[in-house]
């Protein structure tokens, strides 16, 4: 079973062989895979890590935030600079030397359960790892537990609805890629849809979503340009109007649901 990474520090690389759309994938790494093969570090504003951090204020205040499936900490790393003071957890053998020494760091493979814990937390940070778990909505629901009153869960969402994936379905092929929105690390294939009935039905209400452009800049890398940030624009646009087509990626905010009659 994978574990998760949330990339090496900023930089861009080219593709490889497996094609420009197999590259194209949120940034994290299946420790099952090749110790090479690390995906990088999104610094484009309409880039999940973006719109991940986006979300958080820009003084921490010494909250505290859990960071599953943390990777090699570069997501946490920032949070903690901020000021919160982070949580993060990843399979054992997951993370490199160089992680980050403000960030807690805890051992376990996620579709184990969470390690035990013994404090609550005001964020917890699902970044792309919900798809690369057997039963992610055992995962969800042992987050509630952790979960200060009042507390967020923000997380980064593959979209199997993007325009690119329902043509490859449509031609009948369904790739195995070392990245991308057919990476062969991922588990669960969900629709917004489909995320929203998995956030639903763990007890979670979503409150706000955000959408992520196909990263053309990292996937033509090193020919970037202006062009290839002009598409990201583009890319984004489309995706703000038509989400559950364009979307490479949704961004959420969620809170504890409580209320029967909607959870």
């Amino acid at each position: 079973m994978p574990g998760y990474s949330d990339g090496a520090p900023p930089k861009i690389a080219g593709i490889g062989s497996s094609g420009i759309m197999s590259s194209l994938q949120p940034t994290l790494k299946a420790s099952g895979a090749s110790p090479a093969l690390v995906y990088q570090w999104k610094a484009s504003p309409y880039s999940s890590h973006s719109a991940l951090l986006r979300l958080f204020p820009d003084d921490g205040g010494n909250r505290a935030v859990l960071d599953t499936g943390c990777g090699n900490g570069n997501l946490a790393g920032a949070l903690a600079r901020r000021g919160f003071r982070v949580t993060g957890i990843d399979r054992p053998g997951a993370c490199r030397p160089d992680f980050p020494a403000s960030v807690e760091l805890l051992e376990r493979d996620l579709d184990q359960g969470l390690p035990r814990m013994y404090q609550q937390f005001d964020y917890v940070i699902c970044a792309d790892i919900l798809e690369h778990l057997r039963r992610p909505s055992d995962l969800l629901d042992e987050l509630r537990g952790v979960m200060r009153p009042g507390a967020q869960l923000i997380a980064s969402l593959p979209n199997s609805g993007n325009i690119y994936f329902r043509w490859q379905v449509a031609l009948g092929r369904f790739p195995q890629h070392d990245q991308g929105l057919f990476d062969r690390t991922h588990l669960r294939f969900y629709t917004w849809h489909g995320w929203q009935h998995l956030f639903r039905d763990s007890g979670f209400r979503i409150r706000s979503v955000d959408v992520t452009s196909v990263p053309f800049e990292r996937a033509f890398a090193p020919r970037a340009s202006s062009l290839l940030r002009a598409s990201e624009w583009f890319s984004y646009r489309l995706a703000r109007l038509w989400k559950t087509l364009f979307a490479y990626q949704f961004v959420v905010t969620a809170e504890l649901d409580d209320d029967p009659a909607t959870g």
